[in-house]
């Protein structure tokens, strides 16, 4: 039974104390992984190769993961006796300026919670001396309680009057004595049940149904802690507030901040890229866990597309080690994992090389279907890199990063298919992701370490849409002195000059047999003068089918056309659609592939690099 005097005499500092002590558990596991993740790679690179390299790395990824997990749920029981003790000592305090207050007025509290009034005021009976009292408190709003002249209103409607002004004075003081003693015993219970949930298995192996339960530990105790952390974390403030806020804290705040609230600090715009990463990292690890455990289609993509991301962030550190590696093929750049959740469809940011350190930094936005799969993993992160390991070969210093912070739209869905009768595409998602997209650039310039870093916006298909309304957003894109455009279907403005980068900094992609990039324009399709055949009839260029012979296209000028005015670049034609048996698009997808499409590969990493003087050039549509 919890009593004020138990209460009131309650160490705190003890809980605390104990949270410390899990803290250290969580530290020393978070710094064995990360010995794992350096120090015992970086020497297995330096005397292994072949077989017993790959066998020695799989060994050590499982040990990176125990260490994970124990660092995930010690750094969750730490967060929740602090939360207890927070939340304890917050009650304690009120009980203390209520027993404060009862000293001053001369007023004895009893040990049963009782407060102890003496006589005052005059009795309206005969005058006399109105007696004292004992009353108890209550936490009842139907109770009978005093207003400030005495009067008394009864749950029944009845009028009573004690004339006693310090019947009224003990009355609140015991009212406050019971409410702060039933609050306690509600966050006992509360974190007694927390607490019992954190419990491992002996002989625990770490695997999915083990991830799954961590991933309902983490749901619970950012419940639990919502008092104590959560209010305290500047969502809505900018980028650069944000980064002063992670500065400011101290060390053990950022650790209970990075354990239990990774869903937040790892997508938050203005916190370090390197905290980002390994705080999304543990966040994928309970993401799957979580997806893990159900069963609905939109669940089972998204996990197909985590597990997928953690595929290839296992296959980076293989090849940076020199696992895996074709013959001719350089180490990739290193993998940061910038973003990651599984609101709407889905959020994946993803980086190669570090965005802080690099002087050049690219943030690529991907268009329509978009979503986080397996394709996304394989192709739009693939992008990514691609253009980073071109961009290298001009300047070491150079990090590109794939950015699926929106909704982008679905064919069949809110948007139909780009080809059709009736073909419809809104600038709703383009709209809505922009404010997002602009956070993040802003992130990028607030936490770069460079003096005057040089940062590029590329979109592509519906993202180049998604980029032109960032432009038109207040300010423009924070940072940005480069944009590329690649297959674009028009960006909402007309002009070139309009993107806020000046017209010569606006650099254009557009293969000749990219349908997308030669919509037509919205009224040219609605009036029926266009209809769009995809089928064995096409036989001539896709000009001679989807440009009626001016400039304006689905969301305005051509981005290729010379009435635009920015600067295209050459890329291949590309292969025709379904005549050349790669499907209805497939022009539509190689500007950044080396492979497929090597001239508009290089173009691009000129750019991201800030070498525009290596540009080759094409003339306008």
């Amino acid at each position: 039974m919890l009593t004020w005097h138990l209460l009131r005499d309650l160490d705190c500092a003890q809980l605390e104390e104990a949270a410390d002590g899990w803290g250290a558990v969580s530290n020393s596991a978070d710094a064995a992984r990360d010995s794992v993740n350096a120090e015992m790679t970086r020497r297995l690179e330096q005397s292994q190769e072949g077989e017993a390299a790959k066998a020695a790395v799989r060994r050590l990824r499982q040990l990176n993961e125990n260490f994970d997990y124990a660092y995930a749920e010690c750094g969750l029981i730490r967060t929740t006796l602090n939360s207890l003790a927070y939340e304890l000592r917050t009650q304690q305090r009120r009980l203390q300026d209520a027993l404060a207050d009862a000293a001053a007025s001369k007023l004895e509290v009893r040990p049963d919670g009782g407060v102890v009034y003496p006589a005052g005021g005059k009795s309206l009976s005969d005058g006399s001396e109105a007696p004292g009292g004992v009353v108890m408190g209550t936490t009842s709003p139907l109770a009978p309680r005093p207003s400030p002249d005495g009067m008394l209103s009864s749950e029944r409607g009845a009028l009573l009057r004690n004339t006693n002004p310090n019947y009224a004075v003990a009355m609140g003081v015991a009212d406050r004595i019971v409410r702060a003693l039933s609050e306690a015993k509600r966050v006992d219970e509360r974190f007694k049940q927390t607490l019992g949930k954190l419990k491992a298995a002996p002989g625990l192996k770490v695997d999915a149904s083990v991830w799954t339960d961590a991933a309902k530990d983490a749901a619970t105790v950012r419940h639990q802690a919502r008092e104590y952390l959560r209010s305290d974390i500047p969502e809505d403030k900018s980028a650069a507030e944000i980064g002063a806020w992670w500065q400011y804290l101290t060390a053990e705040q950022r650790e209970e901040y990075r354990a239990v609230y990774p869903d937040i600090i790892g997508n938050l715009d203005g916190i370090p890229a390197a905290v980002r990463d390994e705080v999304n990292r543990d966040n994928l690890q309970l993401l799957i866990g979580k997806l893990e455990g159900e069963d609905s289609e939109k669940a089972k993509t998204q996990l197909s597309g985590l597990k997928e991301i953690d595929h290839q962030i296992a296959e980076n550190l293989d090849k940076r080690l020199g696992i895996g590696l074709k013959p001719g093929e350089q180490k990739p750049p290193p993998m940061y994992l910038l973003g990651i959740g599984d609101e709407g469809r889905g959020r994946a940011i993803v980086s190669f090389g570090n965005p802080d350190k690099s002087r050049n930094v690219s943030a690529y936005v991907p268009g329509l279907g978009t979503a986080l799969d397996a394709q996304f993993a394989r192709n739009d992160v693939a992008r990514a890199r691609d253009t980073a390991i071109g961009a290298q070969k001009y300047d070491p210093s150079s990090a590109a990063i794939v950015w699926l912070g929106y909704d982008a739209p679905q064919l069949g869905s809110e948007a139909e298919s780009l080809v059709g009768n009736g073909a419809v595409m809104l600038s709703a998602d383009a709209e809505r992701g922009a404010p997002a997209y602009n956070s993040f650039m802003a992130g990028l310039a607030a936490t770069n370490d460079n003096e005057d870093p040089h940062l590029t916006a590329i979109g592509h298909s519906y993202g180049s849409r998604t980029v032109g309304a960032a432009t038109q957003e207040a300010g423009g894109i924070p940072g940005a002195d480069d944009i590329i455009l690649l297959g674009s279907p028009g960006v909402g403005v007309d002009r070139a000059e309009d993107l806020g980068v000046g017209k010569e900094h606006v650099f254009v992609g557009a293969a000749e047999n990219d349908p997308v990039s030669k919509l037509p324009s919205k009224a040219q399709a609605y009036a029926g003068l266009v209809t769009l055949p995809m089928g064995p009839t096409v036989t001539r260029t896709v000009g001679d089918l989807f440009d009626p012979g001016d400039d304006d296209i689905w969301f305005g000028k051509d981005p290729a056309s010379e009435a635009f005015g920015g600067r295209r670049f050459k890329v291949d034609d590309g292969p025709l659609p379904v005549v050349d048996g790669q499907g209805p698009t497939p022009a539509h997808s190689n500007y950044f592939n080396r492979e497929k499409d090597s001239v508009s590969a290089a173009n691009i990493a000129a750019v991201v690099s800030g070498n525009p003087d290596l540009l080759v050039t094409e003339s306008h549509r």
